[in-house]
């Protein structure tokens, strides 16, 4: 018996977190290493981009977050995304060892709860309606809901950077922290429609020359260098676990 659509989904969004969570890990130790050197990230600076460790980071972080990618394209969204609490787990033992960061009781708290409310979304998770197209995509992506929320998402964040960031980015984790979490809610819609397009291409049926797919990839593009750009900077300020419990948290 083959394994069906959704198993193959589940499993690789089990390792991208494997992959996401270790990730996390090689690039603190990167960034910390960088800043030793020159202009920490906290405050605007990439020297890490010169660090190797800080590479090995992301060439992890690719390889989780294509195992991510690819989840999409064979589960719901409903199931891969909450799965993503797992590389809590893995960053934590690994920052335990690593980076010497002690798991505190309101962190193991945290790190329960998110992987207990992953497992009650995959067991109870609805049937998903597979789109037949980008286009129709498209059609929902452009109802007047999802505009509502998209617009506002974007609003929030627009404040965030430009009012609060230069304020209090420094003092307060949750500036970041929600940048990073209200892109990344954009992000998923977009990597799914981008996935969909992938494999209905591979089946035989063109969505490559629709304008809305290059929409949909420039959209996931600016908003994973957006994360990435911010995700740099929180994570010099708290630990790992912190961080990630907190984004799970926003997420939920």
């Amino acid at each position: 018996m083959g394994v069906s659509e959704n198993s193959r989904g589940l499993i690789l969004a089990v390792a991208s977190s494997a992959f996401i969570g270790a990730s996390f890990i090689l690039k603190k130790k990167g960034l910390k290493r960088a800043g030793a050197n020159g202009t920490r990230a906290g405050v605007g600076g990439y020297t890490y981009l010169l660090e190797p460790l800080w590479w090995a980071g992301m060439v992890t972080m690719i390889v989780g977050e294509i195992a991510n990618f690819v989840a999409y394209v064979y589960a719901p969204a409903v199931l891969v995304t909450p799965l993503g609490a797992l590389s809590i787990i893995i960053s934590a033992v690994l920052a335990h060892f690593m980076l010497k960061e002690r798991l505190q009781k309101m962190g193991v708290v945290g790190c329960v709860s998110c992987v207990v409310g992953s497992v009650v979304i995959v067991i109870h998770a609805p049937q998903e309606h597979t789109p037949s197209s980008v286009l129709e995509i498209w059609t929902l992506a452009t109802q007047p809901a999802f505009l509502i929320y998209a617009l506002a998402t974007l609003s929030i964040v627009l404040a965030l950077i430009l009012h609060f960031e230069p304020r209090c980015g420094q003092t307060n984790i949750l500036v970041y922290l929600g940048i990073c979490s209200l892109m990344g809610s954009i992000t998923v819609v977009s990597i799914k429609a981008i996935g969909i397009a992938i494999k209905l291409t591979l089946e035989g049926i063109n969505q490559i020359a629709y304008p809305q797919t290059w929409f949909f990839l420039s959209v996931a593009v600016i908003c994973v260098i957006t994360q990435l750009n911010y995700l740099n900077r929180v994570s010099l300020m708290s630990s790992i676990v912190f961080l990630k419990c907190k984004s799970w948290y926003r997420l939920a």
